[in-house]
């Protein structure tokens, strides 16, 4: 019988651990007078964690960090005062930053090789939609680029459809625990032909605790050779922090972040309308094939790209689909939808994404990601020529409107904000989006659905080199900022049988 990869307790769960927030419960309190029940009440989180894989492997390596936490959520009166830490993933680091109050971003630059990886905790008024952004720069050798990744919640199932193990692709999962205690790790990869094999023993890791580690994917299944492979993260035990780094020989390097939990209908927000090349790669995790309809939201709406208008994917296999220059000049988002609504089967998807051409080619990926919901913020945009674009895009049959915020710059400055409609079935880049007036540094930008959607979003930050266009693509998702908190009431009585 064929191995399958099916949908874990792992996913289910996965769900809870990303709400890294602990509310406040409210005390005990008399049932309300007129004899209803006591209804939950949403209120903002006291404790965020999040992780930070060590940035390269490069000499010539330049990172900033930027971390930001929006203002105070609803229902923030009274919380108690912030605290926030970002540390090395060791137990004796030292701390890279230390944000004191939210509304205002604080950045940290370094150097080299030995950059490690990072882990830190946001407490009090600092927590809600407590965002860090890692931006890299190499500026020459064979992983010269630029790579962006916002530091993740710490989780225990992550999917990462694009990766590849063939000649001339270096892609390294790197794995990270911010606990005291050991997490045990299974890495499991999938082709065209359904499961890879691995050697005996390479695909379970031991990560130890307050530690990090990094796993060439390749080494997995030396003898096979993939372009387009999906990998499954997941924990035995404990929760860990998962991204993959992705080099390609002649196109550059990039962050592959994890694609958002498998799904019916799938969202990849914000190609450039410069891409060169466009590769849609899937993976539906279960036991049953999934037919899904391709479609490309543009400025003025959907349309399927000739010859690619549907994808088949039989169930634990990877499938690709080139999608060649498909934006051709206006920018856009990817949609895919099941062809009968009436079979949904849940799928993963990214994107690779390629700008410029011949020498001068750049790598990015883009992540089915989830709606920006009531707020969802993305750190470290830059003033500039097209340095920052937005893209917003709502994909269902009703229009969107959306509040865009610049924070104050690293180096200063007053917040700006602006408010955009979105057509449904469309995508709108917002060229250059909203900046602090006054001031320098970087800055963050935070999204807010004031109404209609869902609304799907990403950044593209591009920083130019000797004529290469080298980039990276982050999405905007719910900052999970608030939580529900179950009102408590006095109940003395007795229960009787």
């Amino acid at each position: 019988m064929k191995q399958r990869a099916p949908l874990t307790l792992a996913a289910v769960t996965a769900a809870l651990a990303a709400v890294t927030g602990i509310a406040s419960l409210t005390a005990p309190a008399a049932p309300a007078a007129d004899g209803k029940k006591a209804t939950a009440a949403r209120m903002p989180v006291e404790r965020s964690t999040l992780v930070c894989p060590a940035p390269s492997s490069s000499d010539i390596a330049d990172t900033a960090y930027t971390s930001y936490t929006p203002g105070a959520a609803a229902g923030a009166k009274g919380a108690a005062k912030g605290a926030a830490r970002l540390t090395g993933a060791t137990k004796d680091a030292k701390a890279v930053l230390e944000p004191k109050e939210p509304g205002k971003p604080v950045g940290a630059t370094s150097s080299g090789s030995e950059a490690p990886a990072l882990t830190g905790i946001a407490e009090g008024t600092l927590a809600p939609g407590w965002t860090v952004q890692q931006t890299t720069k190499v500026a020459v050798g064979r992983a010269r680029g630029v790579l962006g990744t916002a530091c993740g919640v710490p989780g225990t199932d992550f999917w990462f459809p694009a990766v590849g193990t063939s000649k001339g692709r270096e892609d390294y999962v790197h794995l990270t625990n911010p606990d005291d205690t050991a997490a045990e790790v299974d890495v499991k990869l999938f082709g065209p032909e359904g499961p890879v094999k691995s050697e005996p023993g390479r695909d379970r890791i031991t990560i130890a605790p307050k530690s990090s580690q990094r796993l060439l994917l390749s080494t997995l299944a030396p003898e096979t050779q993939l372009a387009d492979v999906t990998a499954h993260v997941t924990t035995r035990s404990g929760r860990i922090g998962a991204s993959v780094q992705v080099a390609e020989d002649g196109v550059g390097t990039d962050w592959l972040a994890p694609s958002t939990d498998p799904a019916g209908s799938l969202v990849l927000p914000g190609i450039p309308s410069d891409a060169t090349s466009v590769r849609l790669v899937a993976f539906a995790p279960g036991e049953e094939d999934a037919d899904l309809s391709i479609r490309l939201a543009g400025p003025g709406g959907s349309l399927s790209p000739a010859g690619s208008e549907a994808l088949h994917l039989k169930a634990g296999m990877t499938a690709s689909v080139d999608l060649k220059d498909v934006t051709r000049g206006e920018a856009g988002s990817l949609l895919l939808a099941p062809t009968d609504a009436k079979k949904a089967v849940p799928v993963v998807a990214a994107l690779r994404v390629v700008r410029g051409s011949g020498a001068k080619q750049e790598l990015g990926f883009i992540p089915a990601s989830g709606p920006v919901g009531a707020r969802a913020t993305v750190a470290d945009n830059r003033t500039g020529e097209n340095a920052t674009v937005l893209y917003v895009t709502a994909p269902g049959k009703a229009d969107a409107k959306v509040r865009v915020t610049a924070s104050p710059g690293t180096e200063g400055g007053e917040p700006e904000s602006k408010e955009i409609q979105v057509k449904a079935g469309t995508t709108l880049a917002v060229s250059p989006p909203p900046a602090p007036s006054g001031g320098k540094g970087s800055y963050a930008l935070t999204l807010e659905t004031l109404s209609g959607g869902p609304v799907h979003a990403s950044r593209t930050l591009t920083l130019p080199h000797e004529g290469i266009p080298m980039f990276t693509v982050q999405p905007f998702t719910d900052d999970r900022s608030t939580v529900l908190v179950p009102k408590a009431v006095q109940d003395l009585s007795v229960p009787t049988e």
